[in-house]
């Protein structure tokens, strides 16, 4: 039958892959590979740490997949190369041929250099679901009571909510004056901080760690500020510095930028290799890595299908109820900019509009019909003729879809 289809990873893009390829062909052999004895959904591991799912329950495809899809899986194998040349991975020991090979091994975190934060045997990341396990083994052996957190992004928000919910204080770092930098302005991080504090959570903006005390276990058991305030912790989550898990294919002659560099077919600098998901360093969430993944392995098999998703970052972030949407730019990138703000009780929008096109949304408290604003801003489409009308903050779907004869609304 010839070498197998290889994908590396199990993550949303390998998985997508995977079931698209055997949709495709029925008959191929397909090999995953993974350095997981268990697949799992990253976006569901602060459930784990914060116990509300066990293990089984952040499994995200049908129930006993790769039995059902006839795709073998290698768990907890590493992939230490890649030859493109013999067409094959190689492995601790061996190698894996392959006729066509996905790369979907996502991202690793990083841990900044602070003197004994790379030496201690208490600082963990929160990317895969063996630092969730090293996590929740320390806070039952330490009896953990405080822990600090390096970063306020999502995944920093998300360990301390579970954190949090098992009765742990945190304290986190943040070298932006603000929570969640990235997806949110001053009005909507304010919301969620207050909604962390009154939970329990301890800030730390615009500084950073400087330093650590390490007794003679080699732990971590303080923090030392850069304004010289000191922290006490049973261990540290660094949840900042994350980056395309790119180590393993020194040697291989494949391009490389911030992530492996793929073409619109998402195909490497060689053409019988493809990537997919946060190694390519495209956008990083959850569908668009499906996406991606699908896409991959319809190339794989020959066909011709392009991914055009790559107009701008979405977040979608819900912490104690608050649910938020957060689309293209949170600030205006560029002068000339017209910023828009509404704000109630309950919810806040904000709308960026340059050249008479959506350039970034913001919508907390209700994201309801926030379809068209996606539509809006990914194929930047001529506003100004409405805002000569009406609010920014009026329009909707109407304005700029057609109907169809069953009432429904469809694309101009």
């Amino acid at each position: 039958m010839g070498n197998p289809y290889v994908i590396i990873g199990t993550g949303a893009a390998g998985m997508a892959a995977a079931e698209r390829l055997r949709l495709l062909k029925p008959d191929a052999l397909i090999q995953m590979m993974s350095i997981d004895t268990d697949s799992h959904s990253r976006c569901m591991l602060h459930k784990f740490l914060g116990g509300e799912r066990d293990v089984k329950g952040l499994f995200f495809m049908e129930e006993d997949f790769f039995a059902k899809k006839n795709i073998m899986w290698g768990r907890g194998q590493v992939a230490k190369g890649v030859d493109p040349a013999g067409k094959r991975v190689l492995m601790e020991n061996g190698y894996q041929p392959y006729e066509k090979l996905l790369i979907a091994t996502g991202s690793v975190y990083g841990i900044p250099p602070i003197p004994g934060f790379r030496t201690s045997v208490n600082v963990f990341g929160f990317r895969d679901l063996s630092d969730a396990q090293k996590m929740d083994a320390a806070i039952k052996e330490l009896d953990a009571k405080h822990v600090f957190i390096v970063g306020s992004g999502l995944v920093g928000l998300d360990v301390a909510h579970a954190l949090l919910e098992r009765g742990v204080r945190v304290t986190i770092a943040e070298m932006a004056t603000r929570v969640l930098p990235l997806q949110t302005d001053e009005t909507s991080a304010r919301a969620y901080q207050e909604l962390f504090e009154k939970a329990g959570a301890r800030f730390r903006l615009g500084i950073g760690a400087s330093d650590s005390v390490v007794d003679e276990n080699n732990r971590i058991t303080a923090v030392r500020l850069s304004n010289g305030e000191e922290i006490p912790c049973d261990f540290v989550v660094c949840a900042a510095g994350v980056r395309p898990n790119l180590a393993f294919l020194e040697g291989s002659g494949l391009k490389t930028d911030r992530g492996i560099v793929v073409d619109e077919f998402m195909r490497t600098s060689d053409p019988d290799i493809y990537a997919a998901g946060d190694v390519t360093a495209l956008s990083g969430i959850w569908p668009n890595a499906m996406d991606q993944g699908r896409i991959a392995a319809a190339n794989m098999c020959g066909q011709q299908q392009k991914y055009t998703d790559t107009f701008c970052i979405k977040n979608t972030i819900n912490f104690y109820g608050l649910t938020m949407l957060s689309v293209g730019e949170v600030e205006p990138k560029e002068e000339g900019s017209q910023v828009f703000t509404r704000e109630c009780r309950n919810a806040y929008q904000k709308v960026i509009v340059r050249d008479g096109m959506v350039k970034g949304v913001q919508l907390q408290g209700d994201i309801s019909h926030s379809g068209f604003w996606q539509y809006l801003i990914k194929n930047q489409v001529d506003i100004s003729g409405k805002l000569a009308k009406k609010s920014v903050f009026d329009l909707g779907y109407g304005d700029f879809y057609g109907m169809d004869e069953l009432g429904e609304y469809v694309y101009p």
